[in-house]
């Protein structure tokens, strides 16, 4: 899940500082805060590519997370600074899947993804907004006529 510097103009870049409640006993971050940075680079590259989470809601349109995963390489400790990778992985009808990479320097701390679908106010499944599909799908050309469609 490497981004290549090639890749790079579809990338999102956040840095993020680990606080002293992001530690575990041991001193390093703990597993779990990986999928909130992972979020907050989310959040970051959607408000890049114009969109805001706000926006959305007001609209009526919800992105809930139905899928989680990261990988572990290596451990970072307190007041270290974190850069979260984020960019658009697929663009399908109704899902998103976002890929991110987390480092300290150059030494690749995680790497993981998220899918998230999309919803009315009352949970029920919905597509994703023809504005939405266009701005998500120019941040990643590749994930033009993705492969996320079905609920």
């Amino acid at each position: 899940l490497l981004f290549l510097e090639a890749e790079l103009p579809g990338v999102h870049e956040l840095e993020v500082r680990v606080r002293y409640a992001d530690t575990d006993k041991m001193g390093v971050v703990y597993h779990a805060h990986y999928i909130l940075y992972f979020e907050m680079g989310r959040t970051e590259l959607m408000r890049a590519t114009g969109l805001t989470y706000r926006q959305l809601e007001e609209r009526g349109v919800l992105l809930v997370v139905v899928e989680a995963t990261a990988r572990y390489h290596a451990n970072v400790g307190y007041d270290e600074s974190i850069r979260v990778r984020t960019r658009v992985g697929d663009v399908g009808r109704v899902r998103i899947r976002f890929d991110y990479e987390a480092f300290a320097g150059d030494r690749l701390l995680a790497e993981g993804s998220t899918t998230l679908a999309c919803v009315d106010a009352k949970g029920k499944v919905r597509a994703l907004p023809e504005d939405v599909t266009r701005l998500l799908r120019e941040a990643a050309p590749s994930a033009a006529g993705g492969t996320c469609g079905a609920p």
